[in-house]
């Protein structure tokens, strides 16, 4: 409710990305690589993972701002949720619930998730790398530190460099914690460099 309350008075909100939203309802060609115009002459200032979300909410729903806006608060609300999960399986309920509506209701936040920067997709991204850390550190599963490289992988197709400043806390966080022995968590590591590149790369 928060991040919906009138919502479409933003109108457009940042023009620059609902064009290219517009242009990449016309074509898949613009969809795939993130242009700002139906001709694929030009592209936005960043990779377009965050754009594809929009573009298929607007396909489906056709262009308008709340088709544009409504999967930035979703993903707010997504990202919240998952911060409680990760809190609450350490501290407890109390302290996930706690974490999750500082989160909901820091200004910056509520603002974030209520416009279509490539900012809502890439917080989300990043909460969910540190669900799949938290788990790997529990149990020490290798397949949640592939997980935790796919999304920061895709956080930089949102949002490029700026995915990666969690990174080094991550991988020193798993290195100093994780329950296998030392050798085993550097290789575990290093499959989860590769699931990240993999992530980005293929783009």
């Amino acid at each position: 409710v928060l991040y919906m309350w009138s919502l479409s008075s933003l109108g457009w909100a940042n023009d620059f990305y609902s064009a290219a939203v517009q242009a990449g309802t016309k074509s898949w060609k613009a969809f795939f690589f993130g242009s700002s115009d139906s001709a694929n002459f030009i592209t936005v200032d960043k990779p377009p993972a965050s754009l594809w979300v929009m573009e298929l909410s607007a396909r489906i729903f056709g262009v308008n701002s709340w088709s544009i806006l409504v999967p930035q608060a979703l993903e707010g609300v997504a990202a919240v949720g998952l911060l409680y999960l990760t809190v609450k399986r350490w501290f407890g309920p109390v302290a996930g619930l706690v974490a999750g509506a500082v989160m909901a209701t820091t200004p910056v936040a509520a603002l974030m998730f209520r416009y279509n920067n490539p900012d809502a997709l890439l917080v989300l991204l990043m909460v969910a790398a540190a669900y799949a850390v938290t788990r790997a550190i529990e149990g020490g599963q290798t397949k949640w530190l592939v997980w935790a490289g796919v999304f920061l992988g895709f956080g930089f197709l949102t949002k490029m460099l700026q995915a990666f400043t969690v990174l080094p806390a991550f991988a020193l966080a798993y290195l100093l914690a994780g329950p296998p022995k030392l050798g085993k968590r550097i290789w575990q590591l290093l499959l989860a460099g590769g699931a990240m590149i993999a992530a980005m790369g293929w783009w």
